[in-house]
């Protein structure tokens, strides 16, 4: 398998209501990461677009409707799907086009309007589950993560002051972003007194509904040593497909997290995870699952997670940051862009390029890691100067 770089990265702002068609949405992000490393698109060869379930947009067969705008014309195109997991593992696609040498370049481009999805995205959310033992129980994602949250909290003695530290933490640092959704900061406060949605998740827990796309260029390493003098190599990919029977599984522990992962580090040659990663972007549409995903990547011992974010173990400034874009919960969460803005993130922040939200130091690895389907896919990617 040959050597592939990230040379090129660009997102359209994060926004509840965009204007702009899905489509549109897509050609915004593709062009922002062809225009960052001076590129056309005459000089891509192949794109992998990934995009969430047809009915937020409203359009069947979405992955036909979006490959114009994302560059795919007269192009090998492939629409990447495995629900929140699709931002990360998008990129995992991307990769092996070039990296088998089918391809030199590739652009990964992930989108979502979920504003489309009329009167609520959540409505959308009822047939993923089994016809027969759930869906007659009008079950929510909401209630599911609920009881998730309930469960990793009781298994360790956290309580909801120590989850509401992550959005406290992940909504301000979203702030620095300039593509966020938000601009506001928050206090522990008015997320503890938020708006119950199912115990013990309360709006502030939550990442919002979002429009917007992200995009990143893949190069073989020649022609990314052409492009630029600072390529971001993609040193490991993962992925990993638990079972959709949520009720069988303890879900104090994220196996699946750290399945893909043990399988990215494994082929970026890293052992200690914990010592050798910089910075990390877990995924984070909830509050504790920042907490839940790093411990599943091996970052954090299961049950000292809380002790380590008190003492700003995962602060910007800490030693390892957690999510310095400020995550789903700060950014926002079009849910298949929002994996690959992670990807974004890593490569502004191993490049230097990350402005006001740039960590200190020189990072040389970062992990990025997206979360989908029903509680059961995570996709992982190291990233390494």
């Amino acid at each position: 398998m040959r050597k592939v770089a990230v040379v090129g990265a660009g997102m359209t702002n994060f926004v509840r209501r965009a204007l702009e068609t899905p489509s549109e949405l897509s050609f915004e992000a593709t062009k922002n990461a062809l225009d960052s490393c001076e590129m056309n698109l005459s000089d891509i060869e192949a794109v992998a677009h990934g995009s969430a379930p047809d009915a937020f947009d409203g359009i069947h067969q979405k992955g036909e409707y979006l490959s114009d705008g994302c560059g795919g014309w007269n192009k090998p195109t492939m629409r990447v799907y495995v629900g929140g997991g699709t931002g990360v593992h998008a990129l995992v696609h991307g990769w092996y086009h070039v990296a088998s040498g089918h391809v030199d370049t590739c652009v990964v481009v992930c989108e979502e309007k979920m504003s489309s999805a009329l009167p609520h995205a959540q409505a959308f959310f009822l047939t993923i589950f089994d016809h027969t033992t759930e869906r007659p129980l009008g079950p929510t994602l909401l209630w599911i993560f609920a009881m998730e949250m309930n469960r990793y909290m009781e298994r360790y003695g956290y309580t909801k002051e120590d989850m509401a530290l992550v959005a406290v933490k992940n909504k301000n640092q979203g702030a620095k972003h300039p593509a966020s959704q938000f601009k506001k900061e928050v206090t522990l406060e008015e997320v503890l007194n938020s708006e119950t949605m199912a115990y013990p998740v309360s709006r502030l827990d939550v990442s919002p509904v979002s429009d917007g796309a992200a995009a990143v260029v893949l190069a073989s390493e020649n022609v990314a040593r052409r492009i630029t003098n600072k390529p971001v190599w993609v040193e490991g990919v993962g992925w990993n497909l638990d079972t959709a029977y949520w009720a069988t599984r303890d879900l104090y522990y994220p196996r699946y997290c750290e399945k893909a992962a043990r399988m990215a580090y494994d082929m970026a040659g890293i052992r200690e995870p914990d010592k050798q990663i910089d910075i990390a972007e877990p995924y984070d549409p909830f509050d504790y699952k920042a907490l839940h995903h790093m411990e599943g990547l091996l970052l954090s011992p299961p049950g000292k997670t809380v002790d380590l974010l008190r003492d700003g173990h995962f602060d910007q400034d800490g030693n390892l940051p957690m999510c310095p874009s400020g995550g789903l919960l700060g950014v926002g969460n079009p849910i298949a862009a929002a994996g690959t803005m992670k990807i974004c993130e890593l490569f502004w922040q191993l490049r230097g390029e990350a402005g006001e939200r740039q960590v200190p130091g020189v990072p040389r690895l970062g992990v990025a890691q997206a979360w989908g389907d029903l509680m059961q896919v995570s996709s992982v990617v190291v990233m390494g100067k």
